[in-house]
């Protein structure tokens, strides 16, 4: 997404800003009491952690709270009740498809990226973000998967091969 001609292209976390805005919803920043807590949505109302210093984690973060947003219902805090937490794992989904998803992993793999460092920093996200994707994946797809002719195995290792056609 390109603001204008000759400007700057938008990373990942003020497209998310832009999308926030856009649909009326106010992102702040809370000093919160707990380490854990990174961000929570509520009423119209997204919570960032000051905590959070690095871009790309801010990025993540947000993108969780905006599928809060669009996907969630009602307090859904207590993860011990089982609906709470199938609105949690909703919610996670879509923000690792909206920041990485399976064509992400292609694209980093294109671009010549071998390791999760590296695949990090092309898709703009963090390692532990990438990892709980694939976490996902395996839960999903199991040890792999095929999409658009390439072959993503996610045990015993991440890997992606260029099937032939």
């Amino acid at each position: 997404m390109t603001i204008n001609q000759g400007a700057d292209v938008l990373n990942k976390l003020e497209m998310l800003e832009q999308e926030a805005a856009n649909n009326g919803i106010e992102v702040v920043t809370v000093p919160f009491n707990s380490e854990r807590i990174k961000g929570l949505y509520c009423d119209g109302i997204i919570a960032m952690s000051s905590r959070l210093t690095n871009t790309k984690e801010k990025a993540c973060v947000l993108a969780e709270e905006i599928s809060h947003h669009q996907l969630n219902t009602g307090d859904i805090l207590d993860l011990s009740d089982v609906e709470n937490c199938k609105q949690e794992m909703l919610a996670r989904l879509n923000a690792y498809n909206r920041m990485i998803g399976l064509q992400g992993i292609i694209d980093a793999f294109e671009a010549g990226c071998l390791t999760l460092h590296e695949m990090a920093e092309y898709l703009d996200v963090t390692e532990d973000f990438i990892r709980e994707f694939l976490d996902a994946c395996k839960l999903k797809y199991g040890d792999g998967v095929v999409i658009q002719n390439y072959l993503i195995t996610f045990e015993p290792h991440l890997s992606v091969v260029k099937t032939l056609t």
